[in-house]
């Protein structure tokens, strides 16, 4: 029996488009000045970075003398580029309604796990979440297991038990399938259409979502 529907966040409770203007306005605030060389040197260390290092500690090599700052500066201007889904609420009630838990759980890089619980929050979905479980708070990453089985844990589900919608096909669907969560691929933002991989159900609307809940509780 069906228990608990966790969530991505990124392209699915809250769609993202990048902007390279707004990186140019988050330097300019955090730092207080235009500065090219800024910018292009961390186009190469930052946004070049596929090991996921801390963003402070990235930010410390290029000369940043207050990294914490520079974050929290820079996030309030991006926020601009995150859209949350107007149904978010409404589904997520829904849910706590028909008795399951409900969570999140994200890769959350470069911003710090601090701002995405307060972006959660902000968005007024923090409240209709039972668990939280961002990478940078776990040190893995989907779809590394430990991510998924440590919200299963808080929330004492057990993966058979729980489903998992999110965007991405390698890291959503194949990491949760692979820990034994039923997985719904969420293609209401984007299409991600990796070769190979299949996911148990496929919501092109948050409403598809209930709707393989409700095929679930069958």
């Amino acid at each position: 029996m069906l228990e608990a529907v966790l969530f991505d966040w990124t392209n699915t409770l809250v769609q993202f488009t990048w902007d390279d203007e707004l990186l140019l306005a988050g330097h300019r605030a955090a730092l207080g000045r235009d500065d090219p060389a800024f910018t292009a040197r961390y186009r190469e260390l930052v946004l070049g970075d596929s090991t996921h290092r801390p963003y402070e500690e990235l930010l410390a090599e290029l000369g940043v003398a207050d990294p914490a700052r520079f974050i929290d500066v820079e996030h309030e201007v991006w926020l601009s580029a995150n859209q949350v889904l107007a149904s978010a609420q409404a589904l997520l009630e829904a849910l706590r309604e028909r008795g399951l838990k409900a969570g999140v759980v994200a890769n959350s890089w470069p911003d710090p796990p601090r701002l995405m619980r307060a972006d959660a929050e902000r968005y007024k979905l923090a409240p209709l979440l039972d668990v939280q479980v961002w990478s940078g708070e776990v040190g893995a990453r989907k779809p590394d297991p430990a991510i998924f089985m440590r919200a299963l844990a808080k929330l004492q589900v057990d993966p058979a038990a729980a489903m998992f919608v999110g965007d991405g096909l390698a890291t959503d669907v194949q990491g949760a399938a692979a820990v034994g969560m039923t997985t719904v691929q969420a293609l209401w933002f984007r299409a991600d259409d990796t070769q190979g991989i299949e996911p148990d159900f496929m919501a092109f609307t948050p409403m598809d979502v209930l709707n393989a809940v409700r095929r679930l509780a069958r």
